[in-house]
């Protein structure tokens, strides 16, 4: 009994060092996307969304942003439509250029009555500058001015929305408080709540833009309805990713709906107790030893492993009634328990072959203390394996560190997420490692390639693609992306699949740029190394043809701001620089 208290005490040790883990908070909520997942799409009633898509843009002939005239127009049809509320996405901080604008959207506000208007900006005491500040907005028909940022969490994921923002309260908690059904304070935990997602992209009813302002859709689809106005279109590039289940990425307005629906719905996600956390946590854990001791070390650890699965499905279950318990570290727990046990059961039982037990004790301990470096480790074989293709058509293996350094800075430049940007820093080294499969007398060539020797050159494209698809991981997804799309151009000539414009993703585009412009700096087999301003002038004369006009002017951005900066980069841009 004692060999069993021991290892009970030993267990929860180290869940109380586990649980101060990051990697564990981060698994943690990851579990919650996958219950979102499980989940599946739900029912939404009394909200839709008018987007700004790419059909508006398109209709309308206009460009963004648009005069205040035009989102006058559209407070109007949503009030003649008889929308219960107007939520509108769009910022209106500063005055435009045309005053008569600026009257005819403060009147259309006023008409329409208490409009939110969505804002990113404050003064840190929740007060903002949207149309005039806050006399202003409360004459204009009591409209108010509230936040719509939403908090980042790892990997760039939106799950929770903030009861306010440097004390400007949050649109849910505005929209909620004006429909007459505020949400308490105590149904947020430290200041935030999950987002109780409703369904991917489209689950809550869409509308275009145009056809809303051209009468279309009316009081049918809109009455009765809060309704939310904001951009769509991928070129605004308000899209993130977030816990809902099916797609994983929604734009800013689907975002803030399902924001809406969750207060208006009372926050109805809430987090156990802290007890009842840590209850269920000891508990797991302690069932581990139990069934050991009662069913032997073999027995004991399969029911034990049937024990966690019933607990995971009990914590979907709770989560599916609007409760959500802690599924990482009881798991984990039960785990270490279940080791520990089985361990200790072993040890007792076959005690002449202690060796193999001590063995296996430090393969275990082995396995545990490994398990933070997971992360670098893929990143250290992404590597080598790009440089395993690169070293063969070059000599130092540097042009994919100077490519995905130069890939990350214009994707910040962009507007791109770090962790969007750092991921594709990471991606882009394995652009081109495809050549492995490249025989050494076409990649090396001093001259120019005949149409076969370019047919069996060309094939790097789809051969590295594949090398690198069906991974679960997201660096190689967007890795794979990368290698299958860099080789296409801005006017569909490219290949493999002759993608035109915007059909290119936009990770394909930046790395056809810099791919480019880093390999006309430098000597090749087949050419001399060219100067910088020779390759520049190549890159611009290529803008519109062969790449993205707007990644190129990204790319000019941080060639100056690398030339006023000294040339800081760490993997020098140039030979000799």
């Amino acid at each position: 009994m004692t060999r069993w208290l021991i290892v009970l005490a030993g267990c929860f040790g180290l869940l109380a060092a586990v649980a101060a883990s990051p990697l564990l908070d981060r698994t943690e909520q990851s579990s919650l996307d996958g219950r979102f997942a499980v989940r599946g799409t739900q029912a939404v009633h009394g909200l839709a969304v008018v987007a700004i898509d790419e059909r508006t843009f398109s209709e309308l002939d206009t460009r963004w942003p648009f005069r205040r005239t035009v989102h006058a127009q559209m407070l109007d049809r949503l009030r003649a439509a008889g929308a219960r509320q107007v939520v509108y996405d769009v910022q209106f901080t500063e005055p435009s250029d045309r005053e008569d604008d600026d009257l005819a959207l403060y009147d259309a506000v006023a008409r329409t009555k208490h409009v939110v208007l969505a804002t990113g900006e404050s003064d840190g005491h929740g007060g903002t500058r949207v149309l005039g500040g806050e006399q202003s907005l409360a004459e204009a028909g009591g409209a108010v001015a509230a936040a719509s940022t939403f908090p980042y969490e790892e990997g760039g994921m939106i799950r929770r929305y903030r009861r306010d923002d440097t004390g400007l309260a949050t649109v849910p908690v505005v929209t909620a408080r004006l429909l007459g059904d505020p949400v308490a304070a105590d149904r947020f935990d430290d200041g935030k709540a999950l987002i109780d997602f409703r369904g991917g992209p489209g689950t809550i009813p869409t509308y275009s833009f145009a056809d809303v302002l051209r009468g279309r859709v009316g009081a049918a689809q809109l009455g009765g309805r809060t309704v939310i106005v904001g951009a769509t279109a991928p070129a605004l590039q308000d899209v993130h990713p977030v816990s809902a289940p099916g797609e994983a990425m929604l734009s800013g307005p689907e975002i803030l709906a399902n924001g809406i629906w969750t207060a208006l719905a009372d926050n109805p996600l809430q987090p156990v107790p802290g007890w009842v956390r840590l209850l269920l946590t000891l508990g797991l854990a302690a069932v581990g030893p139990l069934l050991v001791l009662v069913l032997g070390p073999v027995r004991g650890v399969f029911a034990g492993l049937l024990a966690g699965a019933v607990y995971v499905a009990l914590a979907q279950l709770a989560f599916d009634r609007g409760a959500v318990i802690p599924v990482a570290l009881p798991v984990v727990g039960l785990a270490a328990a279940l080791s520990a046990s089985a361990l200790a059961s072993a040890a007792a039982v076959i005690a002449a072959r202690g060796r193999v037990t001590r063995y296996n004790a430090e393969l275990e301990f082995a396995v545990l203390e490994r398990t933070a470096e997971l992360a670098e480790t893929q990143l250290d074989l992404v590597r080598r394996l790009a440089r395993a293709a690169e070293l063969r058509d070059d000599d130092t293996g540097d042009h994919i560190e100077r490519v995905s350094r130069l890939c990350r800075e214009v994707a910040l430049e962009l507007g791109l997420s770090p962790s969007a940007a750092e991921q594709l820093r990471h991606a882009s080294v394995l652009h081109d490692v495809g050549k492995i499969g490249v025989p050494d007398d076409i990649l090396r060539k001093p001259g120019r390639l005949t149409d076969d020797e370019m047919a069996v050159m060309r094939r790097h494209v789809s051969e590295g693609a594949e090398l690198l698809a069906d991974s679960d991981s997201g660096l190689l997804r967007t890795a794979e992306v990368v290698a299958r799309t860099h080789h296409e151009r801005w006017d569909g000539s490219g290949y493999p699949k002759r993608l035109a414009g915007e059909a290119i993703p936009l990770e394909g585009r930046i790395v056809a740029v810099c791919d480019v412009f880093d390999a006309l700096l430098h000597e090749r087999p087949y050419k001399s190394a060219w100067t910088i301003a020779e390759a520049r002038a190549e890159i611009i004369a290529s803008a519109g043809s062969h790449f993205d006009p707007r990644v190129v002017d990204a790319l000019l951005a941080v060639l100056d701001r690398r030339d006023r900066e000294g040339g800081r980069d760490p993997v020098p841009l140039t030979p000799g620089s």
